[in-house]
């Protein structure tokens, strides 16, 4: 004998299968309309080429033996005058440092030098009376 209750299970089971096979049926065409329109072509005209890599040239190098371009030469001639003398500068003589400077500055060198006392002592006697 069948059951009341499993003929309400068998008629739920059959409507729940054929909505999904309607649910199924209609889906492809719900998928094809969400497909976006393509871009519009574009309007702008296509990048420039790049510009031709710089030339490189190799310098001439200038030999030992050719004279100096005309460029470097000396084209006016210099003027002698017979007549002056010509100024020398005035060169102030060097003036000696004190003899306390100097023995300082030979005892400084004498330890700079790594001499011990006894030898910066003659060192700095025979530097300061030079």
């Amino acid at each position: 004998m069948v059951r009341r209750s499993d003929i309400m299970s068998m008629h739920m089971i059959r409507s729940v299968l054929v909505a999904a096979a309607i649910a199924f049926a209609f889906m492809p065409v719900a998928a094809v309309s969400q497909i976006p329109p393509p871009p519009p072509p574009s309007i702008l005209p296509p990048p420039p080429p790049p510009p031709p890599p710089p030339k490189i040239e190799v310098p001439e190098v200038p030999r030992m033996d050719s004279p100096p371009p005309f460029k470097l030469q000396n084209t006016t001639p210099g003027r002698v005058r017979t007549d002056t003398v010509p100024k020398t500068p005035y060169v102030r003589g060097s003036r000696r440092s004190s003899f306390g400077d100097r023995v300082t500055r030979c005892l400084d060198e004498g330890a700079a030098m790594g001499l011990g006392p006894s030898e910066r002592s003659e060192y700095s006697r025979s530097c300061a009376n030079r």
